[in-house]
């Protein structure tokens, strides 16, 4: 997956490269989809949510620029994948998942890779996480109409944000840098993500809602 997928698409950081190998992708879906587990595409884990394709994960984890001393705020744990890579790479992660079963699977399987620096809450995360704010990095796993007005202020100055931007069918995959109190964007990729569902994002889903499909 790594040398066929991520290196040829432009995926340099050794520590993504490696963190990426060793996370067992397959365990975070259902053995039916163990066959496809390492393709480079997005797969169901249920909920009508999905497990993001390799790609997308290394690319917005490489986006943050992650040095292992972060704290970073993930909206969206889904199937916990994302969660371990970032684990692997910042001082503590900070998930926070709508959808209860998914959150309890999520740290099932977490806990028996036995990562020690992942905190998973059940919540609605348009509002952030503001009793452990300011954030070195933020990472937000589906969609969003706008950028909720929590990120930007539980974001430290010089921090990052990756953030997919759009409508419900597509968005555009936009990094922020806090600088000034104010967040300065550059569009990295065009994407495809479920909806962020809350109160300051979309309300509520759509038969059709999808997580990154790229």
């Amino acid at each position: 997956m790594v040398d066929e997928q991520l290196i040829p698409r432009g995926i340099m950081d050794k520590r993504i490269l490696d963190a990426i190998g060793k996370v067992p992708r397959h365990i975070f879906i259902e053995e039916a989809f163990w066959d496809r587990a390492y393709g480079d595409h997005a797969l169901p884990i249920g909920e009508r949510q999905s497990i993001s394709q390799p790609y997308m994960v290394a690319l917005m984890t490489e986006a943050l620029e992650l040095t292992g001393t972060e704290r970073v705020l993930e909206i969206g744990t889904g199937s916990g994948y994302q969660t371990a890579i970032l684990a692997e790479l910042a001082a503590k992660v900070y998930s926070i998942e709508r959808i209860k079963v998914l959150a309890h699977r999520a740290r099932m399987i977490l806990d028996g890779l036995n990562y020690l620096n992942i905190v998973i809450k059940v919540f609605d995360g348009t509002y952030g996480w503001p009793d452990e704010a300011p954030f070195d990095a933020i990472i937000v796993t589906a969609g969003a109409p706008a950028i909720p007005q929590a990120y930007i202020e539980q974001l430290k100055e010089g921090g990052r944000i990756i953030i997919p931007v759009g409508d419900r069918s597509s968005q555009v995959l936009k990094k922020g840098v806090k600088m000034g109190g104010g967040i300065v964007f550059t569009d990295l990729t065009s994407c495809i993500f479920v909806p962020l569902i809350g109160a300051f994002a979309w309300k509520k889903e759509e038969d059709s809602d999808r997580r990154n499909n790229n």
